[in-house]
């Protein structure tokens, strides 16, 4: 048996010149698929749809709006308290209480304004997530940075609740996906 003979049943099968594909290589009939197209984001079609990054950051928003409303609350409880124990004598003579009101009722009913005002910032930038351009971007991203750093000086405690969704917020508006999405065509 020679394995020269081509019509030999137990030799290698025939070489063929040029034809065919390699192997692992399964090709339909036709011309061949071409790659998908990259598009850049912004370019084409308007996205249908917010990306799921940049609606969590809107919900991370509206908490911080609740988590405002709470602390403006307490702010003004708190100097309420303070006014009337401030008459109270058998509270004269207790140290701890008398560097609590030290403060005083007006910087008290200040933060509670601020926490006010920085709660209605924070809804009004989630309130412009569907229609707002790359400048709702911006200032939601200097929102979050600001918002990290006012959480970690002077409201430790309290404050690491804000830091970790502001910072959450900064990087998923920040991120392609925003990009994207506040960068989008609005026919």
């Amino acid at each position: 048996m020679s394995f020269g003979d081509p019509n030999n049943p137990y030799g290698p099968p025939p070489q063929q010149q040029g034809y065919g594909y390699p192997q692992g290589q399964q090709q339909g009939y036709g011309y061949p698929q071409p790659p998908p197209v990259q598009q850049p984001y912004g370019v084409g079609a308007p996205m249908a749809d917010m990306p799921g990054n940049v609606s969590a950051a809107r919900v991370m928003l509206w908490v911080i709006v609740g988590l405002q409303l709470i602390g403006a609350a307490a702010f003004v409880f708190y100097a309420v308290v303070v006014n009337h124990a401030k008459n109270d004598s058998t509270l004269q003579d207790d140290s701890a209480f008398q560097r609590v009101a030290d403060y005083g009722t007006g910087l008290l009913v200040g933060l509670a304004v601020f926490a006010l005002a920085w709660g209605v910032f924070a809804a009004v930038l989630a309130a412009k997530f569907n229609t707002g351009g790359n400048g709702i971007r911006i200032t939601t991203l200097v929102f979050g940075i600001i918002t990290a750093v006012l959480g970690l000086y002077p409201f430790i405690v309290v404050g690491l609740v804000h830091t970790v969704l502001s910072i959450l917020i900064a990087c998923f508006v920040g991120g392609a996906g925003g990009k994207a999405w506040f960068n989008r065509p609005r026919y």
